[in-house]
C-alpha cells in the first residue's frame, strides 16, 4: 500500500474555435448535380445490364403459363404463383431460405467487388441512369442544362422542361403498373386503371409508386444512395484490403495539373506532374458527385462512370490507362491481391450449401399436405356392437394449382373399419376439414396405443400421381 500511483501532467488541449467572420450561418441547400455523359466499356456493361433488368421487369408479368399469369403475388387470396409453383402460406420458410441466400449472394459480391450491385444493377441507379438519358436528349449536354437552368423562363426552355416531366412521370406511370402487376392480374389491371374502373387498393399502389419513382428517380437520386440506402453504412465492414473497388492511384497521378499534349510523359514527370491532369472529369460524371481522388468513401457506388471518362483521357494523352480503375488497396500498394482469402471462401462455402439447400427444398416439396387432429373431448368410445372407436379431423391442403381428387386409405391397423368419405376433391389451394372415425374390435389390439398412418392419393388424372402419409395413434387403455 505505500507505492505510489505515478502521476503525469498533461497540458490542456486548445480547442480551435471557427472564426464566424470567415463563415456564412445562412442554410445552404443542396446541389444539384448535372450529370456529364460518358462511353466506355463499362458504361456499354452497364446500359446492356439495365436493359436486360427493365426487359426481364417488364415482360415476365405478360407471361402466361397453363391459362393463368405465370408470376402472379396475389395476397388477397394468400397464394404466390411461380409458373408452375404455388406457394402459400404454410411454405414461408421458403421465402427465409430464398431471402438468406440473398443476403450471403450480397455479401459474398461485396466482399469481392464492393458496391457492384449499386453501380449496375440496382433499380434506384438503372431508374436514376435512365432518367439522365432522357434528360440529355431533351435538354442537351451537361453544360446546356446547366445554362439552361440559370436561363428566364422562355418558350424553348418550358417546352423542354415540360416534355422532360411528361416523360418522366410516363416511365414512372409504366413502371407503377407493371409492378403493381406482379400483385395483381395485369391485363385487367391495365384496361381498368386506363377506364377508371380499377379497384381502390390498386389505384392507391399506382399513384404512390409513380410519386416515389417520379421523385427517387428525377429529384432525389444520389439522396437515396447517400442518406437513406443502408448498405451504404454496413458495406465496411465487409471490406478489406483484397476487394476490387474503383480507385485512384495517387502515386501515379499526384501532382496533378494542367499540361500540353505536345509535351512527353517524361518532360511532365522531369517538371513534377503525375498523369492526372485535372480535368475533373471524373467528377462531372459521377452520379453522387464525389471526387474519387480524395479515396474511398462510402458514397461511391462502384459504378465504374469515372473511370471511362479518366480512360477516355489517358488514351487522348498517349499516357497508359487504368489511372482510375477498380483495384484493391494492396495492389495500390505495390502487392499483389488475394482472389482466394478465408472470408470470400467461407461466403461461398456458406452460399453453395444454402443454395443447395433451397433447391432441394424446393424439389422435394409436394403440393399436398395432411394433419391428423384428434378428438379432444374424449380418448375413445364404444359403440352398440361392442367396436372401439376414435374420433380424427383431417385437415387436408392441396398446394397445387388445380382441384384433386383423393383417395383416404389406413395402413398398419388389421381389421379396422374406416367411417367417413374415402373420395374427396379439394379445389386449389382449399383446407378441407374432413370428420372421419375408426372402429375396431378390442381383440385386434394388441396394445393400449397402436400407431398407424392414414394414407392420401391422387385418384385423377393427374400428370404426377402424389401421395403423403401421416402418422397417429390408435386410443384404448382399457386393454
Amino acid at each position: 500500500m505505500s507505492e505510489r500511483i505515478p502521476v503525469k501532467n498533461i497540458s490542456p488541449v486548445k480547442v480551435h474555435r471557427p472564426d464566424k467572420s470567415k463563415h456564412d450561418n445562412a442554410y445552404n441547400p443542396r446541389s444539384r448535380i448535372y450529370v456529364r455523359a460518358v462511353t466506355g466499356m463499362l458504361e456499354n456493361i452497364r446500359r446492356v445490364l439495365g436493359l436486360w433488368f427493365l426487359g426481364v421487369f417488364a415482360i415476365l408479368p405478360w407471361i402466361q403459363y397453363e391459362g393463368h399469369q405465370a408470376i402472379l403475388f396475389d395476397i388477397g387470396a394468400q397464394r404466390f404463383n411461380i409458373f408452375g409453383l404455388t406457394l402459400w402460406p404454410q411454405d414461408l420458410t421458403l421465402l427465409a431460405w430464398i431471402l438468406m441466400v440473398s443476403a450471403f449472394a450480397l455479401f459474398f459480391v461485396t466482399t469481392f467487388a464492393g458496391r457492384v450491385w449499386c453501380g449496375f444493377m440496382c433499380p434506384q441507379t438503372t431508374w436514376t441512369f435512365l432518367y439522365v438519358w432522357f434528360e440529355e436528349k431533351i435538354e442537351g449536354s451537361r453544360n446546356k442544362r446547366m445554362k439552361l437552368d440559370q436561363r428566364k423562363a422562355d418558350f424553348d426552355k418550358i417546352w423542354r422542361k415540360t416534355l422532360k416531366h411528361i416523360v418522366w412521370v410516363s416511365i414512372a406511370l409504366f413502371t407503377s403498373i407493371t409492378f403493381v402487376g406482379y400483385f395483381t392480374p395485369i391485363d385487367y389491371l391495365l384496361i381498368e386503371f386506363f377506364t377508371f374502373n380499377s379497384g381502390f387498393w390498386a389505384t392507391l399502389s399506382i399513384i404512390i409508386f409513380t410519386v416515389c419513382t417520379y421523385g427517387n428517380a428525377g429529384w432525389m437520386r444520389e439522396i437515396m444512395c447517400l442518406h437513406i440506402c443502408p448498405y451504404a453504412r454496413f458495406q465496411s465492414a465487409m471490406f478489406d484490403k483484397d476487394t476490387f473497388t474503383v480507385a485512384y492511384d495517387s502515386k501515379r497521378g499526384e501532382h496533378r495539373g494542367p499540361r500540353g499534349r505536345k509535351a512527353s510523359r517524361e518532360q511532365n514527370t522531369e517538371k513534377g506532374l503525375g498523369d492526372c491532369i485535372d480535368c475533373n472529369l471524373c467528377v462531372q460524371v459521377c452520379p453522387t458527385g464525389i471526387d474519387i481522388r480524395n479515396g474511398l468513401q462510402y458514397e461511391c457506388i462502384n459504378c465504374g462512370a469515372c473511370v471511362d471518362a479518366c480512360n477516355g483521357v489517358m488514351e487522348k494523352m498517349n499516357y497508359p490507362k487504368g489511372l482510375i480503375s477498380f483495384t484493391s488497396e494492396h495492389q495500390l500498394a505495390g502487392g499483389t491481391t488475394k482472389i482466394f482469402r478465408p472470408k470470400l471462401i467461407g461466403y461461398a462455402i456458406v452460399l453453395v450449401l444454402m443454395t443447395g439447400l433451397l433447391v432441394f427444398e424446393i424439389v422435394s416439396r409436394k403440393p399436398l399436405g395432411i394433419d391428423i387432429i384428434r378428438d379432444r373431448n374424449s380418448l375413445y368410445r364404444e359403440t352398440g356392437i361392442g367396436l372401439i372407436e376414435n374420433v380424427y379431423t383431417l385437415k387436408i391442403l392441396n398446394k397445387s394449382q388445380h382441384s384433386h381428387q383423393y383417395n383416404i386409405s389406413i395402413q398398419g391397423l388389421d381389421g379396422h373399419q374406416f367411417i367417413g368419405e374415402t373420395q374427396v376433391t379439394v379445389n386449389s389451394g382449399e383446407i378441407l376439414n374432413l370428420p372421419v372415425s375408426i372402429a375396431i374390435h378390442p381383440k385386434n389390439l394388441a396394445e393400449t396405443v397402436t400407431e398407424f398412418s392414414f394414407v392420401l392419393t391422387t385418384t385423377d388424372e393427374a400428370k404426377d400421381i402424389q401421395q403423403v402419409t401421416e402418422k397417429s395413434k390408435f386410443l384404448y387403455p382399457n386393454l
